[in-house]
């Protein structure tokens, strides 16, 4: 029998609500056809956002979205994309497709999605293919109450209020789509830009740079280098952001147990990412004022969609939902070193939460992890200890072995939220949970699995992966529960 020993009564670090963050790009179906129907469209809708899009994302309380993109973002001039819609310019889209990008999605409609969503906005500036003064325009535009050419744009465009958006972001993957940059180009750019995100409104920025593509460290050591030891001056950057993409496993769907493992296994390495990526980060920022930010994550399968599907459309199966709630795991359990996370990509695209056929829309099974994990936003991370056994499989590069369990718990004042994944494909875990300083009163239970480790959500089959509802387990200091093979589960306790 496995064991999970928790601590409650020794709740720590704040769960940044930031790290259950998503991320929207123009790219394939992600905005055209997925969040923005039109104002003229049949399909239900507000302003052009799609009610029934809108209205999923609510229940998965999306603290923050980041947008433009993404490798678009560096070649996006933000002007395009407000004012009247007819008269908005038609650009190609050099990085997805060479499809011919309308503009009809733009700052001001972004900025109403978030609204509508409960979200912070995150905007991505150019770097790469901009100018300072661009970017610094863009930060007017948003912020700025009244009284400047910029604020003024916005006012007759439809918005009298500011929109203080905090998050920007000082180009994206500098390091290869964002302009093929070496660190130290990058970090002169970076520091010029900055210089011009100013506090418009008394919005002060939180300026985020481009971190490294994976766990590239030299990335990281000689950009940190540039920031903190070539000037005098402060580096004038509040986080960095790292890339990381798991996959090489299978296709979405068709994939054999081996790959199952194989892609868990990836996926479970964005730990030693953030252990790692952080402790460099910290010989030259001891005091932690840089925050770790993962902008961009989530699974990239092999494969290419049919040929009338969108660019980097992706089914998504069990497999993902687990890719999910270990990822967030990790997250939660590591709360003192990253604040903000963001899954790739919303709608349509790759590891999204929700797919679109026209006027048809199913939620994924990675939507059903983020609903579930909801609870943990803004708590305190409990410290645990998880006594599990290991799955044994046959990976790309030889024999592997993964951790058959993983888990993470969090605290507020009485509430306590436990999850759990049993990664085996095909057996049962029993737990033994074990509170040392606590006691439950009552406790209610749900778990996600498939009929099969391959089952996914259709437009026609919707529900043939969601929550349901599970025994609860009895006690009061220690409690036993028996998890699903290739399973989510979710305890939510009220301590007496």
């Amino acid at each position: 029998m496995a064991k999970l020993t928790l601590q409650p009564g020794l709740a720590g670090h704040r769960i940044s609500p930031m790290i259950y963050g998503h991320f929207i790009e123009h790219l394939g179906g992600c905005v055209y056809g997925g969040i923005w129907a039109g104002q003229r469209s049949s399909i239900p809708n507000t302003d052009g956002l799609r009610d029934d899009v809108v209205e999923a994302l609510r229940r998965v309380r999306p603290p923050v979205l980041r947008w433009p993109g993404g490798c678009f973002a560096d070649d996006y001039c933000w002007r395009d994309g407000v004012g009247l819609r007819g008269q908005r310019p038609r650009r190609v889209n050099i990085h997805w497709g060479q499809i011919v990008e309308t503009n009809e999605f733009g700052t001001d409609d972004f900025i109403r999605l978030c609204r509508a969503t409960g979200a912070e906005p995150y905007i991505c500036g150019n770097v790469g293919s901009g100018s300072p003064r661009e970017l610094r325009d863009w930060v007017e535009y948003c912020n700025q109450p009244a009284g400047t050419a910029q604020s003024e744009m916005r006012v007759a465009n439809g918005s009298a209020q500011p929109f203080a958006v905090r998050f920007w972001g000082i180009g994206n993957e500098n390091w290869g789509c964002g302009g093929n940059m070496t660190p130290e180009y990058y970090g002169d750019l970076y520091r010029r830009f900055a210089t011009y995100t100013a506090a418009f409104g008394g919005t002060r920025p939180f300026r985020i740079a481009c971190g490294p593509s994976g766990h590239d460290t030299d990335w990281t050591r000689r950009l940190l280098h540039r920031l903190f030891r070539d000037y005098r001056s402060g580096p004038g950057v509040e986080g960095l952001a790292a890339h990381y993409y798991c996959g090489g496993a299978g296709a979405a769907t068709q994939f054999s147990e081996a790959q199952w493992y194989g892609l868990l296994h990836n996926a479970a390495f964005i730990e030693t990412l953030i252990t790692e990526q952080r402790a460099l980060m910290d010989e030259f920022d001891p005091e932690r004022r840089i925050k770790l930010v993962v902008d961009e994550w989530g699974a990239w399968h092999e494969g290419l969609p049919a040929e009338d599907l969108p660019l980097l459309w992706q089914q998504n199966t069990v497999r993902d939902a687990l890719v999910a709630a270990l990822t967030l795991d990790i997250f939660n359990r590591h709360a003192d070193s990253v604040f903000m996370a963001n899954l790739a990509q919303t709608v349509n695209v790759l590891q999204s939460l929700i797919l679109t056929d026209g006027p048809r829309m199913v939620l994924t099974p990675t939507f059903y992890v983020y609903e579930m994990y909801a609870d943990h936003q803004g708590g305190q991370s409990v410290p645990l200890r998880l006594e599990s056994d290991e799955v044994s499989f046959e990976g790309a590069e030889g024999p592997r072995t993964i951790p058959c369990l993983a888990a993470s718990a969090s605290r507020k004042e009485t509430a306590l939220t436990v999850t759990l994944t049993n990664a085996h494909a095909r057996e049962a875990r029993e737990v033994e949970i074990v509170l040392k300083d606590a006691r439950v009163a009552e406790v209610q239970a749900q778990v996600l699995r498939g009929g099969a480790i391959q089952a996914h959500n259709t437009f026609d089959e919707p529900r043939e992966v969601m929550p349901r509802p599970a025994r609860a387990p009895e006690g009061a200091g220690e409690l036993s529960v028996t998890l699903a093979p290739a399973s989510v589960t979710k305890l939510a306790m009220k301590l007496s």
